[in-house]
């Protein structure tokens, strides 16, 4: 259920060269950096990395040449490839899927997925073809997780689509307009109740495929559940975004841009799942 890809300390800077942030993002300020380094040189007077007491960043560059740094246009192109695979996949196994291995599937996939999160958050580099594979195997979880409730809810997965990109735009218009700082603190909490509620989803769902009920998902319970782990997925994006700027603030390598499309594709999927679970208890007489 947590994002692990982007909370975890550092996600972004470990390559990051030290003193330096775009001045363009911060009215003029580089609020990175170090003291006793010199102003960020003007645009077109020194390459990218540029040190004013003669020594180049080692983190970003290999001999003879630089690295390409992170951008937001290099976050947006990978976040979109991401999801348009995982779409394709999830409308494949949506149409497709025959009943009998809809609910095999979906265990399969979920599993597979969960661990595939994981390796791809215990990695120093981010591999592109994992993000990938992630993004097949989650589509086929999604696909069939979706059909399960059309079948029973006829429409609610065009809504819950919906109401998925909806609550992320807003987010994001929020994050930008209202000018949101994500304080340590709020990270701190954000990220215990994330682990708290994340445990007892999977406790829940290992108990499940062991015919033990706990009600979690069902009734009144089940409604408060989806609700706080919406609003959970929501503070997660608020979260991304900032983790994401900071990233582009410290001069990460663009390779680091999967990273970013692949935090922000996990928390869409669990943001997406929580909203159809919603849906399906508010349509239920």
């Amino acid at each position: 259920m947590a994002n692990p890809i982007l909370s975890q300390p550092d996600a972004f800077s470990r390559r990051a060269p030290q003193g330096y942030a775009p001045p363009q993002q911060y009215g003029g300020q580089a609020p990175y950096a170090q003291q006793g380094y010199a102003p960020y040189p003007p645009q077109g007077h020194a390459p990218q990395g540029f040190d004013p007491h003669g020594q180049p960043p080692q983190h970003f560059q290999q001999p003879g040449q630089f690295e390409p740094t992170m951008t937001l246009d290099d976050v947006i192109g990978k976040t979109g490839i991401t999801m348009l695979t995982l779409m394709a996949s999830a409308v494949v196994a949506f149409l497709f899927m025959p009943p009998a291995l809809m609910m095999p599937a979906l265990v399969l996939s979920a599993l597979v997925g969960f661990v595939t999160v994981m390796l791809v958050a215990a990695r120093k580099k981010i591999n592109p073809a994992l993000v990938l594979f992630y993004s097949v195997i989650e589509g086929v979880f999604i696909g069939a997780f979706s059909a399960m409730f059309e079948y029973q809810y006829p429409g609610i997965v065009s809504q819950a689509v919906l109401g998925t990109f909806a609550a992320a735009g807003a987010t994001l218009a929020a994050y930008k307009f209202f000018n949101i700082r994500v304080s340590s603190k709020m990270r701190r909490m954000v990220f215990i109740t994330t682990a708290a509620f994340a445990g007892v989803m999977l406790i829940n769902f290992v108990l499940a495929l062991l015919g033990i009920n706990m009600g979690m998902r069902s009734g009144g319970i089940g409604l408060v559940f989806a609700l706080l782990g919406a609003g959970l997925a929501v503070f997660n994006l608020v979260i991304d975004f900032d983790d994401i700027e900071r990233g582009i603030a410290m001069n990460a390598p663009a390779s680091e841009s999967w990273r970013a499309a692949f935090g922000l594709t996990v928390t869409m999927v669990w943001l997406y799942t929580e909203i159809l679970r919603l849906l399906s208890y508010l349509r239920r007489d």
